[in-house]
Parts: structure tokens; C-alpha cells; sequence
């Protein structure tokens, strides 16, 4: 017996109504079209193949870019006892195969897997062999190279069209420009499909940009009027355990995530915020992609993001239950140029490209129309160091060599060599006088790198030999000793890969083939960027209106929540004999700095400076040795 979809609904989710456009979506599936959905954050895209894949016979199988988000969807649909399987990583062939077979023999109704599990021969063998009744394709905006995170991985969901070409496809993402749509469709086939696009307006959030020279300030002030849960982004591993150290010596409970923490750390930071244990999760911007929390009532950047798009998404986190909530992005005056360094200047071009293969071929002795399918170990630290290359601009160059198929390099590259001392200074000073054969390359530790008490800190080897006048595999030793002696947590990730040549040398010629994409992916990167800054910058109009018009919708009525309408919206008058009653009553038998005043007052920063400086013109109050002020008497 066919269900109807909103009995499915009823029955699993408990919910009376669809959402928007979630109904049409489903009933255009079930027809058998193929589909591109466009939904905001919380807007309910999983229920658009999760309904669908339960109705029909067969098995429903989803692409999905994180492993948090495949166990976080897995959990859900366990939890209402649908049968679910998610092939993430740390599987061992015979795990991969049992998992396999059960999606085959097992009536299991989901299978999530990432789209480098997808290119495996046994996944892909399997998945013939399936009674596939729709292909899901999640965060769809990762497989067009004009989004904003693109994974070239996501290229090949084109695969499925040929293992089953007469299974339905969705597609689903949040944050889609109309050419990032445009080039979803063309890379999955799409033909004869439909579209849906609900409106992407949260008209819960109040957004609003800070400039502010003390941000940990200023976020300690928004954090602590938190009930319920936040999230904090910003864009180092080893800010995220900074900010949230300094949270909860501010007596904020307060935890970090990270791509770097083992899984069981993440599951366990996780866990601490989902049950409210933890109210404030510091992290990375690759946290909170699927995570179902609703009642997150503050989202904070910390840093400025690299495009608005990243920026919408992770903003729109909050509020999810469609209580009123914020989100706030804070910056200090050398933001802007930090982040064209990290986001701009750290891109290659074509010239570097054409340096960096040539150098390669050298590097291997590789001669002119040689080189395919050979492989080499690579040590990344001294072929940086030999060429006198910024490691930056090498490890992004390698990465677009990689993309293009001119190389391939093995995926645990991004492994690096990190260590944190666990004991004292006293103790590790008293540790040296037995063990002098360690002293000087542990001073040269301590002078090369700061925080290495606080904090895991990546270090390069190459270069503590180098100060140390020792060889590399001393220093590897003496690190394991230091390790073994428990002194110091250290975990080894050598700088070697394995590189394989796909193509023969060609030198210029073979980065020629895709210069004009280089130059275009710069340009976009650029401009990006740049409408970032310009959204910083409009004071003048609704935040919500600027995000929308980006995304091609036209918001016909001002937000009224957003820090640009509340500042036009603000009557001077009132406002002004309001506050400087409340700084009155504040002073009357206190003294306090103007920072001190910002925060108990809660109320705008420069209405409140200037008010300060009209009570001083008056002669109301006055300023103390302290730089505090004081009611006069």
C-alpha cells in the first residue's frame, strides 16, 4: 500500500504540515523528476528525499560532504526506528563489506556516504547491485567549482547516472547562487527536472556587524547574555581553544571543535553542547553542517568569513526553532587586510603554477615528456625549503594540480607533526639537567614556537634540526623520547606523501590547459571576498535585505531586528534622556569605565559615548584618576 506523504510525515517526524515548498519537492520525486531544491538553513531540505525514500520501495542513498553530518542524519533516522546506514571513515575493508551487503540483503531504507567513498570500485560495484530507489545529492553547492565549497570529489556523484541512469536525482543546497545552480544541474545531467526555491529570509535573525579593537570584550558581553546555546566561529584551530579558555575563565561554560580532535573528542564536545551542558561551542567554520540544535540564539563570527555565502550558512544556525536570535560578525580594523592575506594571497596563479610543476619536474628529475603514472615520496618541508617557496602557496598549488588531474597526491597529507608540553617549566628544567643531550634542541623549541605549554602546536622538524645542528631523524627521536618520558604529548605526522605524475611533462603547456579556469577561480575568489567587505560596509541598508538581494531575491520590507534598522529606527531624543537616566542611576555611589557602562547598560556603544560626553559637558559627572566616571555631587 502506498503512503501519502504527509501520513510518512505524521507517522516519523509527528509534524501536522509541510513546510514552503516541501510537498511540491516530494510529489515532483515521486513522479519521477529529477529535482534541484533550493531551501535556507532550517528550512527542512532532508525530509525532501528522507520522505520519498521511505515511500517507495528499495533503498534511498545520499551523498553527504561530512562524516558529523552522515552520523548526526544516521542518528535521526534511528531514532525513529528507520533503518540507516553511514559508511564514514576508520572502515576496514571487511567492515566496508558487511555494511555493503546489509544495504543489499538488509531492507535497510538510507545509505550516506561521502563522495571520496563513492569513488571506490567495491562502493560503486555495490551500489549496482542495490535496489536504489532515489540518488540524493546533499550540499549540492560543493560540485560546482564557482561555489563557495567546492570539492572536486563532488564531480564524480556523475557516476550514478551511469550505474542506475533510470534512478531519480535530487539535489539539495542552501546557499546556491543562480550561476551555482546553473552548474549543479549541468555536472549531475540534469534535463527535464524542476526546480523549487523557498525564500531564503530568516525573519527571526537580527543581524548585525561590530567593529571593535577588543573582540574578546565584546563577545564575553554577548555570550553571557546567552540562556540557551551559541556558537562562536573563527577560522584557526588554535583560536577555537584561546576564545573558549578565555569564556570560561569569564565563568561562561564554553568547549571548541575542530577538524584536528580525535572522533571521540568530537563526539564528546558535541554531546556537552547538544544536552545544554556546554553553552557556548567555539569552532571552526566546518562545525554545525546538519546538526539539528534549535535553540541556538547566537551565532558569532569572530573573524571576517570569505563570502557570504559561508557567512548565511553558518549564520543561519541560529534560531532554528524560530525563536528570535543573532547573529553578529565583530571585527577590528587590520581585519580586512588578515583576510585578503589568507584567502587572496595564498592562492596561486598561472605564473606559480607554471614555477611550481617545473620545479616539481626538476625536483624528480623528470625529463620533458616523461613522468606518467610515475610515483615518488615527497618531503614537503624540503622541497619548500629548496626552492625558497612559501609553504602556503605550495600546499594550495599542489592541492589545484591535484583537482586538474595533472598529479595525484595521497590523502594524508594534511597530517603535520604536533606536540604540547604537559609538565611545567620547573619540571621540564629540572628533566634537561639529567637529560643535557636534549637541552639545546628543546631551547630551540621554546624560542621557535609560543604557546607550546598552552596549546597542540604544529611544528616543523626540518627546521628545528636546522637551528639545532642536527639531522632530522634525531630530532623524530628525541621527540619520542620526550614523548615516552612523559613530558611532552607528541604526535608524529611526517611531511612525506606519495605524489604520482598523471601526465607527461609538458611544463607550461600543461598548466595552459587550464589557466583561464585559474584566472576565473581568482577572480571570483576576489570578488567574493569583496562583496563581503561591501556587506561589512553598507550601513545604510537592512542586513537581511543585503543577504537576499545576493542570493537574487527581493525583500520588499525591512527586517526591523538588524543593526542598520535599529539605528535608523532610533529616535535621539528619547533615546538620549533614557540613557542618561540609566548612566545616573548606574554612577549614583559607583565609578565606572565606559566599557564597564556598554555592558551593564546594555545599550549602543556610540549613543552611549556621546551621551557620556554631553553629561560631561553638563557637568553631571566627571572623570576620575582611574579613567572612570563618577557622578558629581
Amino acid at each position: 500500500m502506498i503512503q501519502e506523504p504527509i501520513d510518512v510525515l505524521k507517522q516519523y517526524w509527528g509534524h501536522q504540515d509541510f513546510r514552503g515548498s516541501q510537498l511540491e519537492v516530494i510529489e515532483a520525486v515521486l513522479a519521477g523528476h529529477d529535482v534541484l531544491t533550493l531551501m535556507p538553513t532550517a528550512g527542512g531540505k532532508s525530509l525532501c528525499y528522507q520522505i520519498p525514500g521511505l515511500i517507495k520501495d528499495g533503498i534511498c542513498v545520499v551523498v553527504s560532504p561530512l562524516i558529523a553530518l552522515i552520523q548526526d542524519q544516521v542518528s535521526q533516522l534511528k531514532k525513529r526506528n528507520i533503518k540507516a546506514i553511514g559508511l564514514t571513515g576508520g572502515l576496514s575493508q571487511d567492515e566496508l563489506v558487511k555494511q555493503l551487503d546489509n544495504c543489499v540483503f538488509g531492507k535497510y531504507k538510507f545509505l550516506y556516504l561521502s563522495p571520496e567513498r563513492l569513488q571506490q570500485s567495491l562502493v560503486q560495484e555495490r551500489l549496482s547491485d542495490m535496489p536504489v530507489n532515489l540518488w540524493a545529492i546533499d550540499e549540492a553547492h560543493c560540485i560546482s567549482q564557482w561555489g563557495h565549497d567546492f570539492r572536486p570529489a563532488y564531480l564524480e556523484c556523475g557516476i550514478l547516472r551511469d550505474l542506475k541512469p533510470e534512478i531519480t536525482m535530487i539535489a539539495l543546497t542552501a546557499t546556491a547562487t543562480k550561476p551555482v545552480a546553473r552548474d549543479i544541474s549541468e555536472q549531475l545531467g540534469f534535463e527535464n527536472f524542476q526546480t523549487f526555491k523557498d525564500s531564503f529570509q530568516r525573519p527571526n535573525i537580527s543581524y548585525s556587524v561590530v567593529e571593535d579593537e577588543n573582540k574578546n570584550n565584546r563577545l564575553y558581553t554577548l555570550c553571557k547574555e546567552v540562556k540557551r546555546s551559541g556558537i562562536v566561529y573563527t577560522r584557526t584551530r588554535r583560536n577555537t581553544l584561546e576564545i573558549s579558555t578565555y569564556l570560561n575563565k569569564k565563568g561562561i561554560t564554553a568547549t571548541f571543535y575542530h577538524g584536528g580532535l580525535s572522533r571521540e573528542d568530537k563526539e564528546t564536545k558535541l554531546r556537552l553542547w547538544m544536552d545544554n551542558k556546554m553553552k557556548i561551542m567555539v569552532a571552526t567554520n566546518a562545525f554545525g553542517m546538519g546538526v539539528d540544535k534549535p535553540d541556538v540564539e547566537l551565532v558569532v563570527h569572530y573573524q571576517i568569513p570569505d563570502c557570504i555565502e559561508n557567512y548565511f550558512q553558518e549564520a543561519g544556525r541560529a534560531g532554528r526553532d524560530g525563536s528570535v536570535a543573532k547573529a553578529v560578525l565583530i571585527f577590528d580594523p587590520s581585519d580586512p587586510s588578515k583576510a585578503r592575506e589568507q584567502f587572496l594571497d595564498s592562492l596561486p596563479d598561472t605564473t606559480f603554477l607554471k614555477l611550481l610543476y617545473r620545479k616539481l619536474n626538476n625536483y624528480f628529475q623528470i625529463s620533458f615528456g616523461e613522468g606518467k603514472d610515475q610515483s615518488f615520496q615527497f618531503n614537503f618541508n624540503a622541497f619548500c625549503e629548496a626552492y625558497k617557496l612559501r609553504s602556503s602557496l605550495v600546499y594550495n598549488g599542489l592541492r589545484i594540480l591535484d583537482q586538474y588531474s595533472v598529479l595525484s597526491m595521497s590523502q594524508n597529507f594534511q597530517r603535520r607533526t604536533q606536540l604540547q608540553f604537559i609538565v611545567g617549566k620547573k619540571v621540564l628544567m629540572t628533566y634537561l639537567e639529567k637529560n643535557r643531550d636534549l637541552a639545546v634542541m628543546v631551547q630551540n623549541l621554546l624560542r621557535t614556537y609560543g604557546g607550546v605549554f598552552d596549546f597542540e602546536t604544529r611544528i616543523n622538524t626540518r627546521l628545528i634540526a636546522q637551528k639545532s645542528a642536527l639531522k632530522e631523524n634525531l630530532v623524530l627521536k628525541a621527540l619520542e623520547r620526550l614523548h615516552a618520558d612523559r613530558i611532552m604529548t607528541y604526535q608524529a605526522g611526517h611531511t612525506d606523501l606519495d605524489i604520482t605524475f598523471l601526465v607527461p611533462r609538458e611544463d607550461d603547456t600543461t598548466i595552459y590547459r587550464f589557466a583561464s579556469e585559474i584566472k576565473a577561480l581568482r577572480r571570483m575568489k576576489a570578488e567574493k571576498l569583496q562583496q563581503m567587505f561591501a556587506y561589512i560596509e553598507n550601513t545604510k541598508q537592512c542586513r537581511s535585505k543585503q543577504l537576499l538581494k545576493y542570493f537574487g531575491e527581493n525583500l520588499l520590507h525591512n527586517c526591523g531586528l538588524c543593526d542598520v534598522c535599529l539605528d535608523r529606527n532610533y529616535n535621539p531624543a528619547s533615546e538620549d534622556e533614557r540613557i542618561r537616566k540609566d548612566i545616573l542611576t548606574a554612577l549614583e555611589g559607583h565609578a565606572y569605565s565606559s566599557r564597564e557602562l556598554i555592558d551593564r547598560l546594555s545599550c549602543n556603544e556610540h549613543h552611549l559615548l556621546s551621551t557620556l560626553q554631553s553629561l560631561l559637558e553638563d557637568r553631571l559627572i566627571a572623570v576620575n584618576s582611574k579613567n572612570e566616571y563618577v557622578k558629581n555631587r
